[in-house]
């Protein structure tokens, strides 16, 4: 995503939340945003078998 593109999701996405955010925040949030989708793009991208199963859930 371009750099234009994430400033203004970020203008719409605190727009929409009502949250404020600085300018002088912008690029940390921007920086945050990278990393989130980078991350994202990585587990999007990975194939599981179609019998790939969820793990059990333990409960103490």
């Amino acid at each position: 995503m371009a750099e234009d593109s994430l400033d203004d999701y970020i203008d719409a996405a605190s727009k929409a939340l009502r949250l404020p955010v600085k300018e002088a925040w912008k690029p940390a949030v921007r920086a945050n945003l990278e990393v989130s989708m980078r991350l994202a793009r990585l587990v999007d991208e990975f194939v599981l078998p179609d019998d790939a199963e969820p793990a059990d859930v333990f409960t103490a």
